[in-house]
């Protein structure tokens, strides 16, 4: 058994590329020298075609274009407006599908029938070419096919033709704007046609709101008089039948008993609560003069005889008053005005009990009031109640001849209205011309210049490419035909490169194939202990994926420094995504080294998610050389210590084994991590070793059983090194 010792590192070998190109493929000199030696013959096909060319764009007949433009907008004034759309704020805001509408309306066949009509297209060679007579190269071109007979159409068609190419009508992006682009051998009949298809729009829309108006003025008309014997038929039944059944109307639109029964209502309520006034007046008198309290109420105040006989008692209490300071209590005088002003007490006791009796009296009159007017309502209510069924039909006669004088003053309003408005001077067209077109001063087809230009690189293209497709398939096949000075045999030869060592370690997928050098162990003395056993990659992979639930998650921890406890990671995570989805995570902080793997070196890391600058997303990137996300330390600093002892780490952990079939931790050394802190995230480790017969090795594993590790499996560094 050879055992893979920690040595110096030593160059490594790598594939040298030829400094040639390999056999097969083309010579770009012999390409050139043979396009050097066609160089006349391309040249002189240049020449000809570019020739061809010019001869061709200057006998084709010029066509000259001019164009006109119309702004789509309401252009009808608020004043002349018809009522119901005097509120409408958004008339003058028109959709993409209505622009699109407006072009198709403008080339409508009634449109194009109109301007050919008015300019008298159907007479122009240029518009009907059958009455000039076929010319020479149509001849030729409908004996092959390639032309139509124009005899075969009719006039109209063939001028319908020419006229629809020859014609453009576009949008102007982002407005409302129309352009009308009209082509033509002559200048002044282009710029004339462009500007009469654009009257020629302006007059059919405005025409048409014209015939709108008046078909609608018409259909008013008729409608309104049959309206008019409708209303008079619907009112006479309603008089019918009112006269008919007695249901006369009284004030406030409401029949005769109705509004007896709202009178009576009012009445009675008014004399019952006079009754209950002059009840309760009567009861207060007599109270007060029954307890011989001083009797003030309001109906003695207003009673002359009680008002005198109070002036009275007040003159005899001034008397007594004045007397009282002169003579005694038992003066014949003092008693004469103390028995008077007794007597005047008496007498008003008397004249509250007849205003009382007077108010009784007034109270039973305000009862058989109320009585007979309760009468009165019973008879009405039967009155009532017996024209209720009358009254129902009644209301719906009136309704069904106030919805037919509705509609008719509503008919009225439109036809006075639409009667208004049949001029042409109220119905605008909806658009109006900004630019007019003008004589064109140079032709816009052919273009000469470009067109030439255009045929000469083709044809020099053409000629090329022909060249270099013969040299292609006339060339021998061999290494002698390219003049590599090397047969292809020799081609894959490995020439060693060197690769700095350091180099090499931080990135081994420049190493291929790797080349690790093994030796044979020599020690000075046999092991004191058996060497404890080793697995592979490969077996440690396949027991994690058969282990379940305890084989999701593995920590992956060196027993010292420079062990290759990264590379084991990598190798296993590696292994692991070939049937699974697997995050490596890198809790070395105090040497963090898997972001040299990834494909974002950069990227933020858990330093910065336990921070709180980064997000949970930002901190996963890929392999380079596999489906393995990575999760990096990011930029630890000097928070070594404090980021493994924050508890983010640990809900970091549970999110990825939630969100992976596999999470691999790599923990770094044990001599310089607290390996007790990662038994809680997994408890299955990984132990890479240098010397599997190492005492420390069984140290460092008795170690991780302590911590609370339930499987530590050894795994040789320097194989693992290589396989990463």
């Amino acid at each position: 058994m050879f055992i893979r010792k920690k040595a110096k590192a030593a160059p490594v070998a790598v594939p040298a590329m030829p400094a040639m190109e390999p056999a097969g493929e083309p010579d770009l000199r012999g390409l050139g020298r043979a396009l050097w030696r066609k160089r006349q013959a391309i040249i002189l096909f240049t020449l000809i075609v570019a020739g061809l060319a010019f001869i061709v764009v200057n006998a084709i007949t010029p066509r000259y274009r001019s164009e006109s433009r119309l702004l789509l907008e309401a252009r009808e004034s608020v004043f002349m407006r018809a009522e119901a759309d005097k509120g409408a704020s958004d008339r003058a805001n028109l959709d993409p599908e209505a622009v699109t509408s407006q072009i198709q309306l403008v080339l409508s066949r009634d449109l194009a029938l109109a301007v050919i009509k008015k300019e008298k297209l159907d007479a122009n060679p240029e518009f009907d070419p059958a009455i000039g007579g076929m010319t020479p190269l149509r001849t030729i071109l409908g004996l092959f096919g390639l032309a139509r007979d124009v005899n075969s159409l009719s006039p109209e068609e063939r001028t319908l033709e020419a006229y629809y190419d020859r014609i453009n009508v576009y949008a102007i992006e982002k407005s409302r704007v129309i352009g009308i682009d009209f082509a033509s051998a002559n200048p002044e009949l282009a710029a004339r046609l462009a500007n009469s298809v654009a009257e020629s729009y302006l007059g059919l829309q405005q025409s048409a709101k014209t015939d709108q108006t008046r078909a609608a003025s018409t259909w008013l008309a008729t409608e309104i008089e049959k309206m008019r014997t409708k209303v008079a038929t619907a009112e006479a039944k309603v008089e019918e039948y009112r006269s008919q059944s007695n249901l006369f109307v009284g004030s406030n639109n409401s029949s005769l008993p109705n509004q007896q029964l709202t009178e009576i209502n009012s009445q009675i309520a008014a004399a019952r609560g006079q009754k209950a006034d002059l009840e309760a007046r009567a009861r207060q008198l007599r109270e007060l003069v029954r307890s011989g309290q001083p009797v003030d109420s309001s109906d003695i105040a207003n009673s002359e005889s009680m008002r005198r006989l109070t002036e009275q008692g007040n003159a005899l209490r001034s008397q007594l008053a004045e007397q009282s300071t002169t003579l005694m209590d038992q003066h014949p005088r003092i008693k004469e005005l103390r028995a008077q002003i007794a007597e005047i007490e008496r007498a008003k006791r008397a004249e509250g009990e007849r205003l009382a009796r007077q108010l009784d009296n007034d109270a039973k009159v305000a009862g058989d009031r109320l009585q007979t007017l309760t009468a009165s309502l019973d008879q009405v209510k039967r009155l009532a109640s017996q024209s209720n069924e009358q009254d129902v039909q009644l209301r719906s006669l009136e309704r069904d001849a106030k919805s037919q004088r509705d509609l008719l003053e509503s008919y009225l309003v439109k036809y006075s209205e639409a009667s208004a408005r049949d001029n042409v001077n109220a119905a605008p067209p909806e658009a109006r011309i900004i630019s007019r077109a003008t004589p064109a001063a140079k032709p816009a087809y052919p273009k000469k210049t470009p067109t030439v230009l255009i045929s000469a690189f083709a044809a020099f293209a053409l000629s090329a490419g022909f060249v270099v497709t013969g040299a292609l398939l006339a060339a021998p096949q061999g290494p002698a035909s390219y003049g590599y000075g090397y047969a292809p045999e020799n081609y894959g030869v490995v020439q060693p490169a060197f690769v700095p060592p350091a180099r090499a370690q931080a990135l081994p997928h420049l190493v291929s194939p790797p080349i690790v050098p093994v030796m044979p162990a020599v020690m000075a003395a046999p092991p004191p202990l058996m060497a404890l056993p080793v697995s592979t990659i490969e077996q440690l992979s396949q027991s994690l994926r058969t282990s379940g639930e305890a084989g999701r998650r593995v920590a992956v921890i060196g027993n010292a420094r420079n062990a290759g406890t990264t590379y084991a990671a990598i190798a296993l995570a590696r292994a692991l995504a070939q049937q699974g989805s697997v995050v490596l995570v890198d809790l070395a902080f105090g040497a963090p080294n898997l972001s040299v793997v990834s494909t974002d070196p950069n990227a933020p890391g858990l330093a910065e998610l336990v921070r709180g600058t980064a997000s949970f997303g930002d901190i996963i990137t890929r392999d380079q050389f596999s489906t393995v996300h990575i999760v990096a330390t990011g930029n630890v600093g000097a928070d070594a210590a404090t980021l493994m002892l924050s508890p983010m780490i640990a809900t970091v952990i549970e999110a990825l084994v939630q969100s992976y079939n596999h999470v691999v931790i790599d923990a770094g050394s044990a001599a310089d991590v607290a390996v007790e802190r990662f038994a809680p995230l997994t408890r299955r480790a990984v132990l890479v070793v240098a010397n599997p017969a190492d005492p420390a090795t069984r140290a460092a594993q008795e170690r991780l059983m302590r911590a609370g590790f339930v499987d530590v499996t050894l795994i040789a560094g320097a194989t693992q090194s290589a396989a990463a």
